[in-house]
């Protein structure tokens, strides 16, 4: 097999856990190795950190493997989708859930998800790629789902030299999977939605909704499909109004208050929430819980300035909407907004708009979306729950 080297002292990482060595930490590599093959990781003073995968051509040169002397083969996989399997079924719902978290689960670059008794996969470098078939065949004899969707179709792939692509890895089905979440159904369109279908990892910040808006008015932005409106409308709330700029999301999610009998109760807009908070500030709309959960407004460190000045916009607009004493429920799925700096822009946006705020609670992602403590990049969700006074 053969042996990376790594630069003097950049072992530090690996040996506190860190799964990713990049091109700039290793010294040298030796003896024959193609990309994709697992290799050998030493540092400067010749001794041992374990195994990884191998792309020269990626900027995360090695993912590290394991820190152990073992062979990687079909049985180091099954061991290791068996034991992400297991603490789903401990730890979530198994019917909707986040089996592999990549990383998370020590199985670098492997997403997936279940949406009912449909699996979908993502293998996004080339390492893992290369398992492909046999990662298949794992999860069809460990959790023997209907079918299993391939969602590749993502530009990430091509860093690792791999190409876009989608399609069935199992016999045809329906694209259209009904499943449900927290006791709310939701069709989950696999082939074509956003990620993997659906969003996972806001479970149980969903859940965390009971509480706040039984009986009350509630304005969820960026609904997507749906899925905290529908929960709130599930937890009692007496008016819900869903806003997404997407008109198929828009469609998807009245389609989705149709499953759950809750067209009397929750409806939805197609409109641009920033446009839309103003329009309701200046018309003195209030509500009595706003839920903010917009899609990520960097996804790289110099743009997040720009991003700042969004998240400060609508939690502002937001806050002067709500009614004295009721909620917001603020998200951020933005990895390179920390804890730290979205907490500190929300609290600016409370001073701009003169309101005092309270925080019930901090949430990050659920538990099936495991975070890896030598890695931060594994976590990335925030989640306010504050009182608005």
């Amino acid at each position: 097999m053969a042996k990376a080297i790594l630069v003097k002292n950049k072992e530090l990482r690996v040996d506190y856990g860190h799964p990713w060595i990049f091109r700039s930490d290793i010294e040298t590599v030796s003896g024959q190795v193609s990309p994709g093959d697992v290799v050998e990781v030493y540092s400067n003073k010749n001794r041992f950190l374990g195994k990884g995968y191998y792309n020269p051509a990626s900027q995360i040169t090695i993912r590290m493997l394991t820190r152990q002397d073992e062979e990687i083969n079909q049985e180091f996989l099954r061991k290791r989708i068996i034991a992400a399997w297991e603490y789903r079924q401990r730890i979530a719902d198994p019917n909707s859930c986040r089996v592999i978290f990549a990383e998370s689960d020590f199985l670098p670059a492997l997403i997936v998800d279940k949406f009912a008794d449909i699996l979908v996969v993502q293998t996004l470098a080339l390492g893992i790629d290369r398992y492909k078939n046999e990662i298949i065949e794992i999860l069809n004899d460990v959790i023997k789902p209907r079918g299993i969707y391939e969602r590749n179709d993502v530009p990430i792939r091509e860093l690792e030299g791999l190409s876009q692509q989608k399609g069935f890895l199992s016999d045809p089905f329906d694209t259209k999977v009904l499943m449900s979440e927290n006791g709310v159904k939701f069709l989950v369109d696999v082939e074509n939605g956003q990620k993997t279908g659906f969003f996972l990892d806001q479970k149980e910040n969903r859940a965390a909704l009971e509480p706040l808006v039984k009986d009350g008015r509630v304005l969820d932005c960026f609904s997507h499909t749906g899925s905290f409106a529908l929960h709130a409308g599930h937890y009692g709330a007496k008016e819900v109004i869903g806003v997404d700029i997407s008109a198929h999301a828009v469609e998807c999610a009245q389609h989705n208050a149709s499953l759950n009998q809750l067209e009397g109760v929750v409806r939805f807009e197609e409109a641009n929430v920033f446009d839309l908070l103003r329009s309701y500030s200046d018309q003195k709309e209030k509500f009595d819980t706003v839920i903010l959960d917009p899609p990520a407004f960097t996804k790289t460190k110099s743009a997040v300035e720009g991003a700042v000045r969004g998240y400060k916009e609508i939690n502002l607009r937001a806050m002067k909407i709500i009614r004295e004493g009721g909620f917001l429920v603020t998200c951020s799925c933005s990895q390179h907004v920390d804890n730290g700096l979205f907490i500190n822009i929300v609290y600016e946006a409370a001073h701009d708009a003169r309101k005092t705020l309270r925080l019930l609670e901090f949430r990050s992602q659920a538990k099936d979306h495991p975070i890896l403590l030598a890695s931060g990049e594994t976590q990335y969700i925030k989640c306010a729950i504050l009182q608005v006074f």
